[in-house]
């Protein structure tokens, strides 16, 4: 499938405006955005940023929260005690950027009212698949992959998920999902403040943002978090070096490194495990140099965008052994579906359904995927009656998905029905809270207390995410 980015330019002056002052806030040097009143700033908005080059680990990045620690050696060395150690759950964040029409990637065909508040969107019951937990809901045809996923038992399903008293800005409601509370003051993410207590200090690829900039949910206030804007800006690198005689040094990284490693003293064989992890990680990521710009690793579905490259090689860099926790991604697909919807929301979730897909599949294969668990969230749904424009408004809850051979792949929360479940402006009640979510996947997956790092985290329930 050849795809291109369905909404380059969103016509939605409210998500336009978020994205030029998302990507105002991350420029360092450059001030604060212009907020208005009442708009929260951006999480990890003044994050120090300084550019490195990891030699043994062959990645160009962009380092946040490094504080006082500029020695480029210093994180190569954390990384490779990290990787030594590393055996840790990964949590991979999917952002459907824009507010995705859950309503559409789970129509309810069979609710009485379905073709009342979508006569033109609606779909019949026979064009997608049956969602075996709720026989009123079926999956868009163009969500056929993680309709596949599901009935594998890999995918958790929330149909309905959101907060209490809504706001359907797309910078607010973005800004509370990103830092796992309905506080506007709120700077660091929720990824961060698990990486501020279970991180260290310098390995900054505990948390991988794939972007432009880092992406607000991994904001720390104490850890070092990186970002990498391609798969294709991956380079291996040694300062002097090149042509033939590059060969030879890599020629001789093993054998070095093994006279290292065995040495009886601590600090030569510490050397000579780092020159041994350098070589592996050599051969490793030599793919990445390949990679151009257009086209998608096998097995990924073909497209421009950068999305599936970007999640291909997020499990190349896994099954290189590089010590991943938390990683942050986008699509660049932009699901803020305000007129015209059924192209580019076609377009889009096919692309990001084949995507998830092939990631997990990538994952099996490397033997991995216990290992990792995918969540796939947006900022809000859309408005259960669909607009003049054969489009949606902005709404209330949405969906979101947990993949992964360890996602229990049932149903959290339910679908409310139009008849009783949506509130006075016609928006979708949630039935899930993403903080409790959050909440799971903090003490369920990744094995730490909920309470330090989401605020008010007693007060929300606990659903099954991981088996």
């Amino acid at each position: 499938m050849g795809t291109q980015n369905p909404s380059a330019a969103c016509a939605c002056h409210d998500f336009n405006r978020t994205e030029a002052l998302r990507r105002s806030a991350a420029r360092p040097g450059q001030g604060l955005p212009a907020i208005e009143p009442g708009m929260p700033t951006p999480a990890g908005t003044g994050l120090s940023r300084r550019g490195f080059l990891l030699g043994s680990a062959g990645l160009a990045l962009s380092v946040y929260g490094a504080g006082r620690i500029l020695d480029p050696s210093r994180f190569e060395e954390g990384i490779a005690l990290a990787a030594e150690a590393s055996n840790q759950p990964v949590i991979v964040s999917v952002y459907l950027q824009g507010g995705i029409d859950a309503m559409s990637v789970l129509y309810p065909a069979g609710d009485p009212l379905y073709g009342k508040y979508r006569p033109v969107l609606g779909l019949s019951a026979e064009a997608g698949p049956a969602f075996t937990e709720d026989p009123r809901l079926h999956w868009h045809p163009k969500a056929a992959a993680l309709a596949q996923l599901h009935g594998e038992g890999k995918v958790g399903v929330m149909p309905a998920v959101g907060y209490t008293d809504p706001d359907q800005s797309h910078f607010t409601s973005r800004h509370y999902w990103e830092v796992g509370a309905t506080q506007a003051d709120l700077r660091s993410g929720w990824l961060g403040r698990y990486l501020d207590i279970a991180g260290t200090a310098d390995n900054p690829l505990q948390g991988l943002c794939l972007d432009e900039s880092l992406q607000p949910a991994l904001a720390t206030t104490r850890v070092p978090v990186a970002t990498i804007e391609k798969p294709s800006s991956y380079a291996f690198w040694a300062r002097d070096v090149w042509g033939p005689p590059q060969e030879i040094m890599y020629d001789y990284f093993d054998s070095l490194g093994r006279i290292g490693a065995g040495a009886r003293d601590a600090e030569m064989a510490k050397a000579g495990n780092a020159a041994l992890m350098s070589s592996t990680l050599r051969r490793q990521l030599l793919p990445f140099q390949s990679e151009g710009s257009s086209g998608s690793p096998a097995g990924y579905p073909s497209s421009t965008d950068d999305f599936p490259s970007r999640m291909a090689s997020i499990a190349q860099l896994l099954g290189a052994g590089l010590p991943l926790q938390c990683v942050s991604v986008s699509t660049q697909s932009v699901f803020d579906t305000h007129e015209s919807q059924v192209k580019p929301l076609e377009t889009g979730l096919e692309e990001v359904s084949q995507t998830l897909l092939a990631f997990q599949r990538d994952l099996e294969r490397r033997g991995l995927a216990d290992r990792v668990l995918t969540l796939v969230w947006s900022e809000f749904g859309r408005r259960a009656q669909e607009n003049a424009s054969a489009g949606t408004d902005h709404g209330a809850a949405g969906c979101a998905f947990v993949i992964g051979t360890r996602s229990a792949g049932r149903m959290i929360g339910e679908w409310p029905g139009l008849a009783g479940g949506l509130d006075e402006l016609g928006n979708i009640r949630a039935t899930a809270d993403f903080r409790g979510l959050y909440c799971s996947i903090i003490e369920q997956w990744l094995g730490h207390e909920a309470a330090p790092i989401i605020p008010g985290a007693a007060g929300f329930a606990r659903p099954v995410v991981v088996r």
